[in-house]
């Protein structure tokens, strides 16, 4: 089937029916919901950069670099018209989350992350899709998952796949929102899905649940207070007045995703490189702690967690065994980094085990 693409009486008809076997072609490859959107962003573009004029980006200087590239699809790839989005959902199973939170003895690792890196998942099934695409009409196209300046929520928000919550991602009411999403820019003129309603009414329970008071109104979220942007964007030392509030979580957050009403519905994934890999969703604090450097390269390469680096997975360590009880085995755990070759490290290594009382308060004799 070849389609026309600037011909709207003879190939309008051949684009309605090519959007529809995008959505079935993408199911067919794993995607749980297929959308399709025009480029017009001008709304969300004011949000963004009221975002990052208030500084709320942290230290994701990349975000500001790349300027309205990111709410204007056709800055990005000259020639795009519209935007196929794409959600996942990547749940491996619920019900371990709460009783990992808790237990102070166990770390916690946002759900995305306990499997294999999920960037070259989508993009892969993404690109067979522009490829399938372009079989029946060829054109000009490129994919991303979250590789790329792309607002991704905004996109798939437009494309009918959901609407965006108080906490700032992606809710649908058949699947919550543990899933990710994957665009496909194409200069394909095809027809646009409907936008859904809001569905979040007076509902706070993501703003309240928020550990670190990251969630500062409906809809905005300030990352430098962000327990997923301390633990994986920042680079330094975490601020000390988050640290306490940390808890066990070594990478990322999940709070705001698992007080949502609406994740009621959230749908666990059967893709194998989503499921559970080394024992990530239960591990002990204390013997992640003690894992070597050459241990962390091999069983965290394939890993979202690995783009952190060693050094800053101690670091994230070291805060949540400072807010664990102090048990024999946490207290030896610390000890045996106040020596550590980072100064990072040895800086979250002392402030733990002053939570504790093994080393003098700060300023003290």
């Amino acid at each position: 089937m070849s389609v026309e693409h600037d011909n709207p009486s003879g190939g309008q008809g051949n684009l309605e029916l090519l959007a529809a076997r995008i959505k079935v072609w993408g199911r067919e490859l794993g995607f749980d919901e297929v959308g399709i959107s025009d480029t017009a962003l001008a709304d969300a573009e004011t949000g963004l950069l009221a975002w990052l004029a208030d500084g709320c980006h942290g230290q994701m200087d990349y975000m500001y670099k790349h300027g309205v590239k990111r709410s204007r699809p056709e800055a990005l790839l000259p020639g795009t018209r519209r935007v196929i989005s794409a959600r996942m959902s990547y749940l491996p199973d619920a019900g371990r989350a709460l009783e990992v939170l808790g237990d102070p003895d166990k770390a916690y690792i946002s759900r995305y992350a306990l499997g294999r890196d999920y960037h070259k998942v989508l993009r892969a099934r993404l690109q067979k899709l522009a490829d399938r695409i372009s079989v029946a009409a060829p054109h000009a196209h490129r994919v991303f998952v979250d590789s790329a300046p792309v607002m991704e929520v905004a996109l798939a928000e437009k494309a009918g796949l959901g609407w965006r919550g108080k906490h700032s991602l992606l809710l649908s009411r058949q699947a919550g929102s543990f899933f990710f999403l994957g665009e496909i820019y194409t200069d394909l003129l095809l027809p646009v899905d409907e936008p859904v309603g809001e569905h979040c009414g007076k509902c706070s329970a993501c703003i309240s649940a928020c550990p670190t008071g990251a969630i500062v109104g409906p809809y905005r979220v300030d990352a430098r207070r962000c327990i997923s942007y301390l633990t994986i964007e920042l680079k330094g030392a975490i601020p000390e007045e988050f640290r306490s509030l940390m808890g066990n979580r070594i990478y990322g957050c999940d709070d705001c995703q698992l007080v949502c009403p609406w994740n009621r519905f959230a749908q666990c994934s059967d893709e194998p490189d989503f499921q559970v890999r080394h024992g990530l969703d239960s591990a002990g604090l204390a013997e992640l702690f003690g894992w070597p450097e050459t241990k962390f390269v091999e069983l965290m390469a394939g890993s979202p967690i690995y783009r952190i680096g060693y050094e800053r997975w101690l670091r994230n360590i070291a805060v949540a065994l400072g807010n664990a009880p102090g048990s024999p085995e946490v207290i030896e755990a610390l000890n045996s980094r106040q020596d550590d070759s980072s100064s990072l490290v040895r800086e979250h290594v002392t402030w733990a085990l002053r939570q504790h009382h093994v080393l003098p308060a700060e300023g003290t004799v």
